[in-house]
């Protein structure tokens, strides 16, 4: 299990290792999966946008909630960025190696933090909690 995951890890910084198992698949899936290791970019970078904008922004806001969305939104972005770079290479070894994709439950995790932000920014919202 360590080993493997070091293995895996390498692949981050050595991408070109990948080609050392399986077989070529059809670009277009190669590319697929490119796609949406973008999509998981975008999403880490709104969301660490997201928390520079509540602690920037809402000012007003009791420090400790404040810091405490940001940091929420903050480390979600982090999480997202690394995930992203993970599920790349798994997807691109699994494809060469003609495994089914693998799952995960990052997607849910990732949701559910989000969801937890945005429903106390609504209470925030609603309530007008300030900061003294």
């Amino acid at each position: 299990m360590s080993g493997d995951f070091v293995r895996g890890l390498r692949l981050w910084f050595a991408p070109g290792r990948i080609r050392e198992e399986g077989d070529t698949p059809d670009y277009r899936f190669s590319l697929a999966n490119e796609r949406t290791f973008l999509a998981w970019i975008r999403t880490a970078l709104a969301l660490i946008g997201g928390g520079f904008a509540v602690d920037q922004f809402l000012p007003d806001l009791a420090w400790g909630i404040r810091a405490g969305l940001a940091l929420g939104l903050l480390a979600a972005g982090v999480l997202c960025a690394l995930r992203a770079v993970n599920h790349w290479v798994r997807c691109e070894r699994a494809m060469r190696r003609g495994e089914d994709l693998p799952v995960s439950r990052f997607p849910a995790l990732i949701g559910l933090v989000v969801a937890v932000v945005a429903v106390v920014m609504v209470v925030v919202v609603l309530f007008g909690w300030e900061g003294r």
